[in-house]
């Protein structure tokens, strides 16, 4: 549906009536609701948070003249339950925004992949090399790809997470003490 189309004057008029019967009043409601759901997708971490309320806004005022009708109760918390469903669709939608490192980041990384190939080196072949294969692929082809890898070792799955996240765990706290070892003092 095109919700462009729909929002109309009228619409819009209806909003303002649910909201309350002065319309001063109203529009102050409506800004304290715009205000309150800004915050809210804020909160969450959203960028588009004034976006996503619009939209919640848009949502509610199509749906307003139905609703008006047998709604018992304040209309803004039909809005904030609105808001969670604009909230998780906008999860499907769009994946989190990606934080760009920093190039003085860059130094810190770089000592953290050495770190981590030093102590890779540590490992045994065969530790070295489960965990290496254990964390290939993304998604479905990595859940396939470790049910492939256990039944080439001859063992369950839980057995191979284990094995996987105590080799990790290891590499982990080699890659700290690396760490503490090269800072600066």
């Amino acid at each position: 549906m095109n919700q462009q189309s729909a929002l109309t004057q009228a619409a819009f008029d209806s909003l303002l009536a649910w909201l309350d019967a002065d319309r001063d009043q109203a529009g102050k409601k409506y800004e304290n609701i715009r205000q309150r759901l800004i915050k809210i997708f804020t909160c969450r971490g959203r960028p588009d948070a004034e976006e996503l309320a619009d939209e919640t806004i848009n949502r509610v005022t199509i749906k307003a003249p139905e609703v008006a009708k047998e709604y018992v109760g304040d209309p803004a918390l039909y809005f904030y339950g609105v808001a969670q469903k604009v909230y998780l669709e906008s999860l499907r939608k769009r994946p989190p925004a990606v934080v760009p490192v920093e190039a003085a980041r860059s130094d810190e990384i770089e000592q953290e992949f050495e770190c981590l190939e030093r102590c890779l080196e540590r490992l045994s072949p065969s530790g070295r090399e489960l965990v290496l294969e254990y964390y290939q692929n993304d998604k479905r082809a990595k859940i396939d790809h470790r049910k492939q890898l256990a039944q080439k070792l001859g063992i369950a799955q839980n057995a191979l997470r284990l094995r996987a996240h105590r080799i990790r765990a290891t590499l982990q706290q080699c890659v700290q003490e690396c760490l503490q070892q090269s800072l600066p003092v």
